[in-house]
Formats: structure tokens, sequence, C-alpha cells
């Protein structure tokens, strides 16, 4: 309850601020706006008042929402509006210019929306994240995927296409997305060349978290009833090996344990800097039922503090970072062999990604992230989004030419059907998977 309220939250402050963007740009350049709405109305609505000459109100459905601006060919398909003479107040009455500027309203604010965010983030708290430097002086490890990929336990990053991310928070996005990388492997420089099969292979649900530094496996709890409580595992114990494997890191070992589902095995463990042998058996998931202990990240973190000024530009660099990887990942969810699309979620399943406890914080954030997207996906050249209307006006503009209203109609018609198709086909999928986890 507490997910779908945050998100619940999170899409009616992006919704109503992308809109907002439309409204006031229309109203700016004299754009009679019939309707302003958060979420879609089909059929009727939850609330609606009509002040002035606009009608606000809240849809039913949570996909969105719009403003309805008069002499326009959206969503509405009014044809009948559009088949009378063309009036002062309406928006194909306008210079081409003017409705280009209306059209990128709403993405505008989305930027400006995310880069207010990172300021407020930056003067409270400042910056903290990992140095990569740091994190992989002693050689990073990786799961079996990352080994797939063609990276070796003890590799050190030298570069991803020709630099390397201080933030080892977005070191995996960036190899994600390269085109090679370039890695010290006992003291001899290695290229690895990424495909889309390597990229698919880290997009799987096994793949996510591929790569770490070193850390050791050692127990901080044990669950109630679990396996390793009948093990006999102790708080403190540190796990070294898996049946004569050695699992020096967390990663190894859990890498090595999830191939052993609901079977036996024997545990090297450390106890009291004795070796001990422990027989135990994992549940059908490939899982003891114990917490390891959080490595200590402090000489690893790097702070940055900001003054309003500082805070400010930092805010524009990381909304442009996340604008242009938002931008690059397009290419491998257009990429039928990346496997990508299928990473797209619904409101759904982003609401399963949340806490289950209200964190401002996290909300705010996630907020910031979703309105880079919103502002990416709406820049997507489809009849039915706002770039798909910017392009046909940078058309118009380039040509001199108006487009014919006829032929705009099965256009959009044409992307309104695209888009309803992928909405369906993204809904459909996490609801399957919220089914799928819940009842078997």
């Amino acid at each position: 309850m507490i997910q779908a309220a945050q998100i619940l939250f999170i899409l009616s402050v992006l919704v109503v601020l992308h809109e907002f963007g439309h409204y006031i740009t229309a109203k700016w350049f004299k754009v009679r706006v019939e309707k302003f709405y958060l979420f879609m109305d089909a059929g009727f609505s939850l609330f609606k008042k009509k002040i002035g000459e606009t009608e606000w109100g809240i849809g039913w459905l949570p996909l969105g929402g719009y403003v309805k601006l008069s002499g326009m060919i959206d969503e509405s398909l009014d044809k009948e509006q559009m088949a009378q003479p063309v009036q002062s107040w309406e928006f194909r009455a306008k210079p081409a210019w003017q409705r280009l500027i209306i059209m990128l309203g709403g993405i505008i604010v989305n930027l400006i929306l995310a880069w207010f965010i990172y300021t407020i983030f930056f003067v409270t708290d400042g910056k903290e994240y990992a140095l990569t430097e740091k994190m992989q002086q002693n050689g990073l490890v990786f799961t079996p995927v990352g080994h797939e990929v063609g990276f070796k336990d003890g590799d050190k990053i030298v570069s991803v296409d020709g630099k390397l991310q201080p933030n080892f928070n977005r070191l995996v996005i960036d190899i994600l997305l390269a085109k090679e990388v370039k890695v010290n492997r006992n003291g001899e420089e290695t290229t690895l060349v990424m495909t889309d099969e390597k990229r698919k292979a880290i997009l799987s649900n096994e793949g996510k978290n591929f790569i770490s530094t070193k850390f050791p496996t050692v127990v901080d709890s044990i669950l109630p009833n679990s396996k390793a409580s009948e093990a006999g595992l102790q708080k403190g114990d540190q796990i070294v090996g898996i049946n004569e494997i050695t699992t020096d890191n967390f990663l190894s070992f859990s890498a090595e344990i999830a191939k052993i589902k609901n079977d036996s095995l024997t545990l090297k463990v450390l106890r009291n800097q004795q070796e001990v042998l422990i027989s135990a058996k994992t549940n059908e998931e490939g899982k003891l039922g114990f917490v390891n202990k959080m490595p200590d990240l402090t000489p690893y973190l790097t702070y940055e503090k900001y003054g309003f000024g500082g805070a400010v530009t930092a805010a524009v660099k990381e909304s442009y970072e996340q604008f242009v990887y938002n931008v690059k990942s397009l290419k491998l969810v257009i990429s039928p062999k990346t496997g990508a699309y299928t990473q797209i979620k619904s409101p759904i399943g982003i609401a399963r990604q949340l806490p289950d406890q209200w964190n401002w914080k996290y909300v705010w954030n996630m907020t910031a992230i979703l309105s880079v997207v919103l502002a990416v996906m709406n820049l997507l050249p489809i009849p039915g989004l706002d770039g798909g209307h910017a392009l046909f006006t940078i058309i118009e503009m380039i040509t001199g030419k108006t487009l014919n209203d006829k032929w705009m109609g099965y256009v959009q018609t044409a992307g309104m059907v695209f888009l309803l198709t992928l909405m369906a086909f993204v809904f459909g999928k996490d609801i399957y998977q919220l089914v799928m986890d819940k009842f078997f």
C-alpha cells in the first residue's frame, strides 16, 4: 500500500508539472486551454471544475494526463473542431516557432524539476559516492555473468570507452553502454569488446550488480527457522568455502550457493580464528537464511559539500548526465538483441522497487530520475508524444508548408495505437510478474 501511495504521488507531481509546462506556454502565446487533467478521464472523471475557459479535473486512469488546446490535432482526435474555421486563439493559428515552444514546454519543465530537486539535495546533503579507484585498489570480483562478459576476478578497470568513471555506482551502466572496456589483468592491459549478447547477459536478472569490490562473507544475523539456524551458523562466522571451492568474497559465495538449491553442502567457516567444517542444506531458492555483515565503506567514500552556487552547477551536471544516460539507453531498448525492452517498467513495476516504508528522500530522488526519463521519452519522434508534434512542426518550419490536417489525423491515430499497444505489453508483463511472485 505504501509503495502504491509513493508511485501515485510521484506520478502526480510529474504529470501536473509536465502538463503545466504546456499550459503556461500556451497561455503565454494566448492559446485557449480547454482542459487540464491529471490522469486520463476515459468515460468519466473523478473530479472536474471549470474555471474561466479551462476545465480542471482528475481522471480515474493513472496513465499520465493531458491539456487540450483549442485547434490542435492531439490524442483527443477532435475532427469536428478541426473542421471549423481557424480562430485567433487556436493552436493552429499560431506561428510554427510558438507551437514548437508549447510542445517542448512539458519537457523543459521536467528537466527544470530534476535540476531543482538535485540542487536542494546538494545544498542540504552534499554528494557522497564510492570512488572507483579506491574500490578497485585490491582488484574487483565478478559474478558468473561478469565472467561470461570476459572479466576475471582481480581485474582493475583502466578505462571505459577511453575514460574512467570516478563514481563506482555508475560504473556498471558505463560498461553496459560502452563499446570497449580496458582492464589491468596481472599487470597487463586487456581490452574487452562489448557486444549485444554481453549486454543482454548483464541486463538479465542474474547479471545486475555483476561487479563488486572484495569483501568477506561474515554472518551478521540469522533468520529464525532458517537453514542457517538449523546448521548451527553463528554471528561472526566467516564463510571461506563451499564444498572445497574457495569463496573468499561475498560475491563469489552468492554465485556459488545459488547453484545449490534444496541440497546439502559443506561450509568451510572461520570461527574464532579456527577453521570449522559445517554441514548445511539450502532452501529451494538456493539460500541459507542469514544476513551478511555490511562492510565499512567509509575508506572508499568521497564527500563533496556545496554552497548554493556550487550546488546549482552540480545539479545541472547531474541532470545532464542523467539525460545523456537515458538517451544512450534508448539504443539498447531499440535493439532486440539486448533484450533491454523487457526491462521497461510500468508504474506497477516501478512501485515494486520502492521501499515499503515512506521515505521522502527516496521519493524525491526517484521523482528527479523519472522526471528526466519522462523528458527523454517525450522527445521521441513518435506521433502522440511531444516529440512527434515537435518533429512535424520543425518539418513545417524547414519546408514552409503546413502539413495536411487529414494526413496528420491518420498519423496521430497510428501513433496512439502504437503507444497503447506498448503500454498494454508493459503493464501485462508487470501484472504477470506480480501474480507469479505472489501466488507461485
